[in-house]
């Protein structure tokens, strides 16, 4: 197994860059939404069913969001075109990073070792960061329980 420095980000600390393919083409980095919050959350697979219904919440409060100034962008270690496909089996609205290299992921800390089953194996734990309008980072989720969690997230972005 490969060995990884486990990075620790913090609240205030500055939002590691990443500039990355997305579904349906194109590229999206973190300079994209240079003053304005960002709600990025780290996935582990396309179209397993926590994902799926983490990916769909987001979808549904996609508006809700967009009011309150922020922008939302999911990112797993999927490629494009799993992504482009997850996109259309679940008509989800939020765009998606592919990360296949995992260098956001390791940048942000949530490229882990995980366990299952007695079975080690390094993988995305699910987490979401807010990123204020400045790039700093203002709220941390780590091992996200999906039930509630957008909501959570979404009133969060409401008390900026």
């Amino acid at each position: 197994m490969t060995e990884i420095s486990l990075v620790e980000l913090g609240i205030g600390d500055r939002a590691p860059d990443f500039d990355l393919p997305r579904d349906g083409g194109g590229r999206v980095s973190l300079a994209d939404f240079s003053g304005k919050p960002l709600v990025l959350f780290f996935y582990p697979k396309d179209d397993t069913t926590a994902c799926t219904t983490e990916s769909i919440a987001f979808t549904a409060l996609a508006a809700d969001f967009e009011r309150a100034g922020a922008a939302v962008l999911g990112m797993s270690p999927d490629s494009v075109r799993s992504h482009d496909k997850f996109v259309k089996k679940h008509a989800l609205s939020v765009p998606l990073a592919s990360d296949e290299e995992k260098t956001a992921a390791e940048a942000y800390g949530v490229w882990r070792e995980k366990s299952m089953y007695g079975r080690t194996y390094m993988g995305v734990v699910r987490s979401t960061f807010l990123i204020g309008a400045d790039g700093r980072i203002v709220k941390i989720w780590s091992k996200v329980k999906v039930a509630g969690h957008a909501e959570e997230v979404l009133a969060a972005v409401q008390e900026l």
